[in-house]
């Protein structure tokens, strides 16, 4: 496909690397040179200087010839109407990145108004991911599939755990629940396990489960289930604003802890009685302790600064029992990251561009399969949501142990017609089956993919 990505900050810069890596034609669009010329020295991409919303910038860069334009600057009013003049002259899909509340309210409207394919908010959909996260106490990582009847939990062997020493063949008889190890994260491997692989303790393993079994699941295995009922955020930015408004309507109290008087004033007056608003420094352990961090149930850093975030995650870690949850944006030493007791990883760039990836590879489907949903767990490995259309030849009705399926790849679930059931050699994949893949081949589009030709 041939894409124009128009902004190189955070998320356009992830953005084109994904789609580089995934051999698309890419341009990008910024005023900025040096930024640039940062991203050429990294990527086989075309670039334009000047503003993404000028007509003759936009020619230039091929904008007749383009399937996708992708507005992701920081000014929603150019990405706006970069992407209403990429719909005039060019006729393509339309990508807008939309972070204003005044907007967000209207988006809708906006949406149909401007024919936009898709908006995305980092901030909205970041905070939707830790609420998501705060729901399961025992989670590192939650992915929703088969439209909220399925989750991926990563869960974190601890010590004693029942599961340390287990076979991946024996989970299923011993624990006597419909639950799929389908990845385990050791050190800085990753294995896509097979029934005679051993979890250990120490592990991040990620397991496919039904999601009305989750909590059965959770006490078979001794993860904690205890709901989370208060939640301390450090930092009140947008992300914490959207999270306050989430968990209210979740009933778990809120408080805020922000350095800025005026931001707290406007948080003060937009939450009301969603959230306890406290105007001070979230790095002054005096009033952390003055607030309640010991006794919190979770605790979540939102600052502007990932060093900032890792450091009071780790105080946290050291002083408290509290769910962790860290918002990182920009260090890219994940592995280095992964290994620090903070909790779960939150990166709004990486959420959103796994969003249009998604899209991209859902705008690329082929008779036969259509890409349903798409998580990166991981630098190397991705989950793939196919729903199987029409009939897919040397696939459908054929049983799965019968199929050459590549190497790290496994079959985790399949939903057939509101059933959730984690398939075993005999099963076969049917016509309007959603299946849940797991593996460590990037870029697949196409259910045909899953076999060796």
């Amino acid at each position: 496909m041939k894409i124009i990505v128009v902004g190189c900050g955070k998320v356009g810069s992830v953005l084109a690397e994904q789609l580089n890596k995934e051999n698309h034609e890419v341009t990008v669009i910024d005023s900025n040179a040096a930024k640039l010329e940062a991203m050429l020295e990294k990527l086989d991409v075309q670039s334009y200087m000047g503003n993404g919303s000028s007509y003759k910038v936009l020619m230039s860069a091929g904008v007749k010839n383009a399937d996708l334009v992708i507005a992701v600057t920081s000014k929603d009013e150019t990405n706006l109407l970069c992407c209403l003049m990429s719909r005039k002259v060019g006729n393509c899909h339309t990508i807008a990145r939309v972070r204003d509340f005044t907007f967000y309210d209207e988006i809708n409207i906006i949406k149909d108004e401007l024919g936009l394919s898709m908006y995305v908010n980092p901030e909205y959909e970041a905070a939707r991911e830790i609420a998501r996260l705060v729901q399961v106490p025992s989670a590192m990582e939650l992915d929703v599939f088969a439209k909220g009847r399925v989750n991926m939990v990563g869960i974190k062997i601890e010590d004693g755990s029942i599961l340390d020493g287990m076979r991946i063949i024996d989970i299923r008889t011993k624990i006597n629940e419909n639950i799929l190890a389908c990845i385990i994260e050791r050190g800085g491997d990753t294995i896509i396990p097979n029934g005679g692989d051993f979890i250990r303790k120490g592990d991040n393993v990620s397991f496919i489960v039904p999601i009305f079994e989750m909590t059965r699941v959770f006490q078979r295995i001794g993860a904690v289930v205890k709901p989370i009922k208060n939640v301390m955020i450090a930092g009140g930015g947008t992300v914490a604003y959207y999270l306050a408004v989430m968990l209210k309507m979740a009933h778990v109290k809120v408080k805020i802890i922000e350095r800025d008087k005026k931001r707290c004033e406007m948080l003060s007056e937009q939450l009301s009685d969603d959230a306890i608003i406290i105007n001070g420094d979230a790095t002054d352990r005096e009033l952390l302790h003055e607030e309640g961090i010991e006794s919190t149930d979770a605790f979540v850093s939102l600052t502007n600064m990932d060093e900032e975030n890792i450091m009071l995650s780790l105080y946290a870690n050291e002083v408290s029992q509290a769910k962790l949850i860290t918002k990182v944006n920009k260090i890219t030493f994940n592995n280095v990251i992964k290994s620090l007791p903070i909790g779960s990883v939150i990166s709004p760039k990486n959420i959103i561009a796994e969003r249009i990836i998604r899209y991209v590879r859902t705008f690329k489907n082929t008779p036969g399969s259509n890409v349903e949903s798409l998580y990166r767990i991981n630098e190397n490995v991705e989950a793939i949501e196919f729903k199987v259309s029409e009939p897919v030849k040397n696939i459908v009705d054929i049983p799965l142990m019968d199929l050459k399926l590549k190497s790290d790849l496994i079959i985790c679930s399949i939903n057939r017609k509101g059933r959730v059931f984690t398939p075993n050699g005999k099963d076969t994949i049917q016509t309007g089956d959603l299946v849940i893949v797991v593996t460590t081949h990037a870029g697949l589009n196409d259910l045909r993919e899953i076999v060796e030709e």
